[in-house]
């Protein structure tokens, strides 16, 4: 069966000689000729392959088998008019099932603070959460499989809109027992010879290399997660930086961290979506809620981002 040709149109002609029992009364309530409307009623007869009318010379019958194709009519026109009519655009926008990807360096220590609130505030909301490498959530959320996703900038794609939620600085990690100063460090003091970082894709490591590009040496050792990461510094491989919201652990005593002198040497966390996405209220909702409930050690951003 095919419905190619046939228009709700043609179904509410059909409507009307039922209702009418008159095609000239018909052609008048629907407001075209009555060939026109007869063409119409025709091509369903034809398509449904038996008469849904019995022409008289005074009124027009219904068949038996017409008569249940009416009604089959009056529901699809029914459906019809409920498909067109105005969704209601208020209630909750961060509603329904949401696809949340997240970076590994930022999800696990953002999430434990962040649920409770967004559970409370958006109590229907289906949230499910990915983690994975950037570019692979990047991916992702081109191809619609997320709905937005957390990392940090920089991210050079036309196609998404990226606006901050906060900031947060980095802590120098190292050996308790290998450390000789206690203070803020200066970054030209660190011997990058010693620098732990993770495996190649983590944004985290590229931005760890961007603040020490000026030493020009690669990292001796790395890590799969920021965990692995801290268990290798305390077990004495070297140093690293770890994100302000990440350091909490010190692994018994293992790991002592110390702060930078230059505020600035840290990185911004930040939410994308699709720039095509042209109802994300609910995405906003999202960004709003993380700028106003940051994790423990983050620095609030009020507003702003990059577009």
């Amino acid at each position: 069966m095919t419905l190619h040709g046939l228009s709700l149109r043609d179904l509410e002609y059909l409507v009307a000689v039922a209702e009418h029992g008159h095609f000239g009364r018909a052609a008048d309530a629907c407001h075209v000729s009555q060939p026109s409307l007869s063409a119409g009623v025709r091509k369903v007869e034809e398509m449904l392959g038996f008469r849904v009318f019995e022409r008289t010379s005074r009124k027009v019958l219904l068949t038996q088998r017409g008569a249940a194709a009416i009604g089959r009519a009056h529901r699809v026109i029914e459906a019809a008019e409920l498909f067109l009519a105005p969704v209601p655009a208020g209630g909750d926008p961060l509603s329904g099932r949401f696809v949340l990807g997240a970076i590994a360096t930022i999800g696990p220590y953002l999430f434990r603070h962040v649920l409770a609130p967004l559970r409370d505030a958006h109590p229907h909301l289906d949230l499910i959460i990915e983690e994975g490498l950037t570019g692979n959530l990047i991916d992702r959320l081109r191809d619609g499989t997320l709905d937005a996703v957390i990392l940090s900038p920089p991210v050079t794609d036309d196609g998404l809109r990226i606006e901050a939620c906060y900031r947060e600085r980095f802590q120098l990690a190292e050996a308790a027992k290998a450390a000789r100063e206690s203070g803020p460090v200066e970054l030209g003091e660190l011997d990058m010879q010693n620098a732990v970082l993770l495996e190649d894709g983590h944004c985290l490591r590229d931005q760890t290399l961007s603040v020490c590009a000026t030493a020009g040496i690669r990292p001796r050792q790395t890590a799969m997660s920021l965990e692995t990461l801290k268990a290798m510094v305390a077990a004495g491989a070297g140093f690293s930086l770890i994100p302000e919201t990440a350091v909490g652990d010190t692994l018994g005593g293992l790991i002592r961290y110390r702060s930078f002198r230059d505020p600035r040497i840290g990185r911004t966390v930040a939410l994308a979506w699709r720039r095509s996405r042209t109802e994300d209220a609910d995405v906003r909702a999202l960004l709003n809620l993380l700028r106003r409930v940051p994790p423990p050690g983050a620095m609030r951003i009020d507003g702003g981002g990059s577009d």
